[in-house]
């Protein structure tokens, strides 16, 4: 199939895709002009909610399942935006609009690659791929929701911008609702148990805790207060402070070990994680797949920021045109020659293991 019509053709489908608004569980519309593209190709496909599937035509169970998975929703556009978010404009060779960098051009680059594989036969891999919802809001009815209906999955490619290099493993990602008591009491009278003091000890502790095991790939794992709450009127001291703490987990750990360190160790009352479910992830540096990459010329690199990956529990890259520092950010942008070297690079290096 040809490459450059494809690349044309995939730049048509992500001018569509920014023009056509899809925040986290609102992305209906987008979904239809996916399945536009796999109809337009005559690849029979699936609908779960909004999210989009198909497999390669020559499917085979005793082979080991490749997923190519990124996402069609975005966050909400900020106040900084000089340009119409919902309008796909070219200037000096970037694309603009929401959604271009994050992660339009990784789906749009992946759908591509998917369609150029569709028909082959003899391939030593099936391939799978899910244009999935609800990414940037970790939704329900995400790719997360799609692991029980689509085949098993034994490796996999996620769609996020990291320039065309190879992010070999990515952190977890752990909130913790945490509180520190105290005695409540008139702001006029002494009291030694104020809870807005004790939590001095508390934020110090977060501060300065250091976790003892670090990654050759993705460094320590980080912690940081993120919000603070407590009081209601001037004269009273209030009984609890409520806190919240974020955790960057990197692969040296599991979420339930750090859950296991900080309810032991953080002098807290109480400290209860929202969820479990979003771990580091991580590939070998020597699977065939990052070998291919390598001899490709990209490098590879661990990312600190979180993707659909958390949810995967198979071996996965995140790889994928774009810059992941233009994500979420006034004016976002992306390079069309950024989308044809995806497109170029997602083929070559599936050509070397497939």
């Amino acid at each position: 199939m040809n490459t450059k019509e494809l690349t044309n053709e995939a730049i048509v489908l992500l001018k569509k895709l920014i023009e056509t608004p899809s925040f986290s569980s609102e992305e209906d519309r987008t979904a239809k002009h996916i399945e536009n593209w796999f109809t337009q190709y005559q690849i029979p496909y699936k609908r779960t909610k909004n999210n989009i599937w198909a497999t390669n035509l020559h499917f085979d169970e005793s082979k080991p399942t490749l997923l190519l998975n990124s996402h069609h929703d975005t966050v909400k556009p900020n106040n900084g935006y000089t340009k119409n978010p919902f309008k796909a404009i070219v200037e000096g060779g970037k694309l603009y609009g929401l959604g271009s960098n994050d992660a339009g051009g990784c789906l749009v680059s992946l759908i591509a690659t998917f369609t150029y594989f569709y028909r082959q036969s003899d391939l030593n891999y099936n391939l799978v791929i899910v244009a999935s919802a609800e990414e940037e809001s970790s939704g329900e009815n995400g790719l997360n929701s799609m692991l029980s209906i689509i085949p098993k999955i034994d490796i996999a490619i996620v769609g996020e911008p990291t320039l065309m290099q190879l992010a070999i493993a990515e952190k977890g990602l752990l909130v913790f609702d945490a509180v520190v008591k105290g005695t409540p009491s008139h702001a006029a009278h002494p009291n030694t148990d104020n809870a807005i003091y004790n939590t001095i000890t508390a934020l110090k502790w977060f501060q300065e805790y250091i976790f003892e095991k670090t990654s050759s790939v993705l460094g320590a794992v980080k912690m940081t207060v993120t919000q603070i709450n407590a009081g209601k009127q001037h004269n009273a001291v209030p009984a609890n402070v409520n806190l919240v703490v974020d955790v960057r987990v990197n692969d040296a750990y599991t979420n339930t070990e750090i859950v296991e360190i900080l309810q032991k160790e953080a002098p807290c009352d109480q400290i209860i994680p929202r969820s479990l479910r979003l771990n580091s992830s991580s590939i070998p540096l020597d699977h065939p797949l990052v070998q291919a990459g390598i001899v490709l010329g990209r490098e590879t690199y661990g990312s600190p920021t979180l993707s659909d990956q958390a949810v995967l529990s198979c071996p996965s890259l995140k790889l994928g045109p774009g810059d992941s520092t233009r994500s979420h950010t006034a004016d976002e942008f992306i390079y069309l020659n950024e989308i044809e070297e995806g497109v170029a690079l997602y083929i070559d290096i599936l050509k070397e293991i497939l």
